[in-house]
């Protein structure tokens, strides 16, 4: 296995992951990562800057660098943009290694110090992790699991519109796992919380790196059981149950909710 701070080679042909404030650097040619070799892009002397190795795609090393306060330095390479312009494009491999160079920029930014004594902590050489010499404690790059849940009744599906959506866009439950819960429990207690109902013949059907800012989405599908609809005021402002032939404005393509939805979608057409 490659060491994660190990140098890219001068003539090494790959993906450039460039992160600054949370967003990623773009080509404006193909909306893509800049890809080639180190000594023939117009980048900045990379020794100014951390550069981790995280992974390989189609067969090239994918390198993360961070850029923060040296925006101006890659501007000859695109533009930062969200990572939700990668995600619209529906290339899985590229938005999941997007995903994993946004979420490791934050782990190294918010993991500078440690948390149990607040001595400076040294990035390990030989695994993706920060080492307190102090005290000996490790930390390694936090992972939030999330369950997200496509509810059907009939021909129809649970959608809902929570306070932070754009206006207009309905999409599934979702919520975090709580210490000590299952993801059984996790589904019925969010799902109960948010709508008040109760579920029924849970499906897990994917899951998706949701790099905002480190989320593990494991979706579903389930039926209604019982239980009047009651929305909980302080997470969602809208939601009904919606004929899946006549839905409002859902999630993008290439989000999981879009595809747990046309997961019932499929399923209910079956049944015709």
């Amino acid at each position: 296995m490659s060491k994660p701070y190990q140098k890219p080679a001068a003539d090494e042909p790959a993906w450039w992951f460039i992160v600054s404030a949370g967003e990623l650097l773009l080509s404006p040619s193909d909306n893509r990562p800049p890809h080639g070799q180190l000594d023939q892009l117009p980048l900045p002397d990379l020794n100014d800057y951390k550069v981790v190795f995280i992974g390989e795609l189609r067969e090239r090393n994918c390198y993360l660098v961070m850029a923060d306060f040296g925006d101006a330095e890659f501007a000859a390479l695109g533009d930062f943009h969200s990572l939700r312009e990668v995600l619209v494009q529906q290339d899985d491999d590229m938005f999941a290694m997007a995903a994993r160079a946004k979420q490791i920029a934050d782990y190294l930014q918010t993991h500078r110090f440690c948390g149990r004594c607040g001595a400076r902590m040294q990035a390990v050489d030989w695994e993706l992790a920060m080492h307190c010499h102090s005290c000996q404690h490790r930390c390694y790059p936090r992972i939030s699991p999330c369950i997200i849940v496509a509810i059907r009744k009939g021909r129809k599906v649970l959608l809902a519109r929570g306070k932070r959506h754009p206006e207009g866009l309905f999409s599934v439950l979702a919520g975090f796992v709580e210490a000590g819960e299952t993801l059984e429990q996790t589904l019925a207690r969010e799902v109960m919380e948010e709508a008040g109902i109760e579920i029924k013949n849970p499906r897990y059907v994917a899951s998706q790196s949701w790099p905002f800012p480190h989320s593990l989405m494991i979706g579903y599908t389930a039926e209604w059981r019982s239980g009047e609809l009651r929305l909980d005021p302080f997470e969602l402002e809208q939601g009904d149950w919606f004929d899946i032939d006549q839905l409002p404005r859902i999630p993008l393509p290439g989000t999981i909710a879009y595809k747990l939805i046309m997961q019932l979608k499929a399923e209910i057409d079956q049944e015709k």
